[in-house]
């Protein structure tokens, strides 16, 4: 089976692109490393690993670095692209500080002013499709694995209130399961039979739209890492250490491509129902 790209790839690709601009900077200077090593007063291996994106570089660096090199104005745009790349991968453990709560919150920006959303999981049922039960033992093993404070009341609340945006606005959504989604157990029995019977009252929905992918489909393309797209603007992505935004329109086309494909052996309707329905008997 292929192997998916890590999905932290283009997080790296960038910083490998920043050290470049840095390393072509110096090199315009007529500086050599030991030079520059001399006036940022470090040692030359810091500015070798710098320009090898083995080192993260900070804003400080990329100012006093441009500073040295002549370069003035070079260091807005340079810094700017640095936080682009801190707000690309962010670590679970910098967002959740005080517990889950804040996290769930955070994304009702871009839930307000997404107005398609396509959803692809192969690991568990998309938060917007959640029932009160399945929230709660989801979100209570997060807890317990990360060793967060325990604010898992609060979370499911929040992650509940999201779902306003199913029924509010313009919105559509697209969520492409594997069935496998419908087999992992998360919570009790119980919990699992009132999450896979809202699934089949949520396919009634005109702004939703639920397919599964079978475990037995012919498929030409390989389970991948779960994602969402936002309009055209943006893809998430959630390791398990961190989350990681997608933003380079090449890379989004890939993320829709994928999508596009994994739709195709897809099934919905009678067809999907009657596999969430087998999932059901089977709890």
């Amino acid at each position: 089976m292929p192997s998916s790209p890590s999905p932290s790839s283009s997080v790296q690709a960038a910083r490998q692109a920043l050290a470049d601009h840095l390393k072509e900077i110096r090199e315009g200077s007529g500086l050599k490393a030991v030079d520059l090593a001399g006036a940022l007063g470090c040692h030359k291996s810091k500015i070798s690993r710098i320009e090898n994106a083995v080192q993260p570089v900070t804003q400080a660096d990329i100012q006093m670095w441009c500073t040295a090199c002549n370069a003035d104005e070079r260091a807005p745009d340079l810094i700017a692209a640095l936080r682009n790349i801190d707000s690309a991968y962010v670590e679970w453990r910098r967002l959740e500080t005080t517990g889950l709560r804040r996290l769930q919150e955070s994304s009702i920006p871009l839930y307000e002013r997404t107005r398609w959303m396509r959803v692809y999981q192969a690991q568990v049922v998309p938060g917007l499709l959640q029932r009160p039960m399945y929230v709660r033992a989801l979100l209570s093993s997060i807890t317990r694995f990360r060793q967060l404070p325990d604010d898992v009341v609060q979370a499911v609340d929040a992650r509940l209130a999201r779902r306003k945006f199913l029924t509010e606005g313009r919105h559509t959504f697209a969520f492409l399961l594997e069935e496998c989604v419908l087999k992992h157990r998360i919570g009790d029995t119980d919990t699992m039979r009132d999450q896979l019977a809202h699934l089949l009252e949520m396919m009634a929905m005109p702004s939703v739209s639920i397919g599964v992918i079978p475990e037995t489909a012919d498929r030409p393309m390989w389970p991948i890492e779960s994602f969402t797209i936002y309009d055209d603007s943006e893809a998430r992505l959630e390791l398990l250490t961190a989350r990681v935004a997608v933003t380079a329109p090449g890379e989004i086309g890939l993320y829709e491509r994928a999508f596009d494909e994994l739709s195709e052996f897809c099934v919905f309707g009678e067809s999907a129902q009657a596999l969430i329905r087998a999932a059901h008997r089977d709890h």
